[in-house]
């Protein structure tokens, strides 16, 4: 056996990459949670096909999952990465690209097959062929050590070849020094009625570490100490889990039962998984025909006395426009979660985009506002969540919460909150019947009573017809059209002094403000903290609140020579910007299906000192 090294390193970034069936994404999983019981920051990008099951060894049916991990504060899921395990051909050629000169390749060779290289485009192996001179390779035969470990128990081939993704697991746990032990007992629950299933994954995962601890292939491995976060409890937490549970939380402070009608949609169905195991916690799930019927039932939750919650992506926010409208004219308290993805039409459903902010500002018929948040990273969005159902409740209205397919499907350690410590959001229901008006409205907030059926002395109109001001009824006053009109979009407007004041990272004046919202933040905000180490005069702006914005962002935006605001579309906040402040704000714009890396946007800012743009 050769001598083994370790070597200390504060940040790496992994990406794992095979067929959609070889479970590249458990891997992934299974790694980051290792990782984030081992107290380092990260954060992880899944990466894989919207086809189920592409045919095997195609480009197109490449699934990946990347992962930076390390000692230090992590804010994006690496721009390139470090090292690339590649299960096959296809896998090697499509993430080639993304990984560092110099860098390690860890391939399995039995994916390198005539058939495997002919699929992925390749005239001859790039394993002999010299174009991987710059990179450090290792080959590994993956899937016969594989059948090699299983070799004495009765499997067909099709389960031993599914089991290779452990291998290459327990060869990574043993290059980062990561435990099994995690892994082992995550299997343990997970295949406790299948004893076979149970005892071949963890062989195989042994079998990749010791491979690892005994090949001369590798002479080093890497130690990567944890980072320095703030003290509490932690787990590694998804955006789309972060986002039920802000969703429970809020209804347990509300003192309310949570009812989420929805319609399953990638990338957002995974909320409606993690909510329905929680029943017993006055959680109602409830999964309707179609878009439509699942915000109607949310609404009609509301209109009971729940919290109603509907989860969706772009394509379900267009199916549900009329229902979004209905729940403006009654005035109702109602969660809308936007999970954005790559459109339009059905688009690039697995893959992440930020182009549905017009959608959620002005997309629907007649003056029908309704307050905007985004979150900004994965565990943000337990707070984003929260702070949805406290405006909805507040103010007897529906919002719509932001989030996309990057930070709803990746991963970071979540400081758990102490429940004791958040506020208290409930909002009384009406009883009274002395006095009563539908549509009477509080002096501070606009918002109007919420009576429940079944209250005595309480009843009243509910519909999609314009309202009298004050009894409710059926109106089709030209005067009273008007004032609704106005009284709801006043309502919506009040609540930005309800809010935060933009606050900006970094000076409150100076040359360039960079601008942004959702799930561009950790790479904004790592782009703008090198170039201050570069001493250039860059802050960082992040906006949660897009409609209404905060009150003092005028002012902040003035104090800055130029603004630059990265988005994933073509244009959408700038638009807004440079409608209602009147200032130059330029774009940065690329709709890839991939988060921004901080490299280019640093390549932006510095291009915007120069004055060459």
């Amino acid at each position: 056996m050769s001598q083994k090294t370790t070597e200390n390193l504060d940040e790496v970034t992994i990406r794992f990459a095979g067929d959609s069936g070889d479970g590249m994404q458990l891997t992934g999983t299974q790694f980051t949670n290792t990782t984030a019981i081992l107290g380092n920051d990260l954060s992880t990008l899944p990466d894989y096909p919207a086809e189920i099951r592409a045919p095997a060894g195609t480009l197109f049916g490449v699934s990946g999952f990347q992962i930076h991990f390390g000692s230090m504060e992590i804010n994006t899921p690496g721009d390139h990465c470090d090292v690339l395990v590649a299960m096959n051909a296809a896998a090697l050629k499509v993430n080639l690209g993304s990984l560092l000169d110099g860098g390690s390749i860890i391939v399995n060779t039995d994916g390198f097959n005539d058939k495997n290289l002919k699929l992925a485009g390749y005239a001859q192996s790039p394993l002999t062929d010299g174009s991987l001179s710059k990179y450090q390779l290792f080959e590994v035969d993956i899937s016969k050590l594989t059948a090699l470990a299983l070799q004495d128990m009765a499997m067909t081939s099709k389960l031993v070849d599914r089991s290779k993704n452990f291998f290459a697991l327990g060869m990574m746990y043993w290059m980062y020094n990561r435990p099994l032990e995690t892994t082992i007992e995550w299997l343990k629950g997970k295949f406790k009625s299948k004893p076979d299933i149970l005892e071949a994954n963890i062989r195989v995962l042994k079998a990749g570490w010791n491979y690892g601890e005994t090949t001369e292939i590798f002479s080093v491995r890497y130690e990567v100490g944890p980072a320095k976060l703030a003290p509490g409890r932690y787990r590694n937490i998804t955006g789309n889990q972060a986002v039920a549970w802000g969703l429970m939380t809020a209804a347990k402070k509300a003192q309310l039962d949570l009812f989420l009608g929805t319609y399953p949609i990638t990338p957002a169905s995974d909320i409606l998984h993690e909510l329905s195991l929680y029943k017993s916690h006055g959680v109602k799930t409830f999964q309707a025909e179609d878009e439509i019927a699942g915000i109607c039932s949310a609404i009609g939750a509301s209109f009971g006395g729940a919290l109603g919650a509907t989860t969706t992506s772009g394509p379900g926010v267009a199916l549900k426009t009329e229902a979004i409208g209905l729940a403006v004219m009654v005035e109702l308290p109602l969660v809308i979660v936007n999970v954005q993805r790559g459109g339009p039409s059905t688009g690039l459903p697995t893959k992440t985009e930020q182009s549905d902010l017009l959608q959620a500002l002005y997309g629907r018929n007649g003056e029908a506002p309704i307050p905007v948040i985004a979150a900004s990273t994965p565990s943000d969005c337990f707070d984003t969540a929260f702070e949805a159902c406290r405006i909805a409740l507040k103010y007897m209205t529906p919002v719509m919460l932001l989030t996309d397919g990057y930070l709803g499907n990746g991963s970071e350690p979540w400081l758990i909150p102490e429940y004791d410590n958040l506020p208290d959001i409930s909002h009384p229901f009406a009883t009274n019947p002395e006095g009563f008006q539908p549509y009477a409205r509080d002096e501070k907030t606009l918002s109007r009573p919420w009576a429940i059926p079944g209250t005595p002395g309480l009843e009243h109109r509910i519909g999609g017809l314009e309202k009298e001001n004050i009894t409710g009824n059926v109106s089709y006053d030209p005067e009273n059209h008007d004032l609704m009109n106005h009284l709801r979009t006043e309502k919506i407007e009040r609540i930005a002094n309800d809010i935060p004041l933009a606050h900006v990272e970094g000076d409150s004046q100076g040359d360039v403000l960079v601008v942004g919202w959702g799930g561009t933040y950790g790479a904004i905000r790592t782009a703008v903290l090198r170039q201050r180490e570069k001493g250039h005069s860059v802050s960082h702006l992040h906006l949660r609140y897009l409609n209404p914005l905060p009150r003092n962002l005028g002012e902040v935006l003035a104090k800055f020579k130029r603004v630059l605001v990265p988005e994933i579309n073509l244009g959408q906040l700038v638009k807004v910007l440079r409608a209602k402040y009147l200032v130059p704000a330029t774009g940065f714009n690329k709709v890839r299906g991939l988060p921004f890396r901080s490299v280019e946007l640093e390549k932006e800012i510095e291009e915007i000192l120069k004055g060459t743009k």
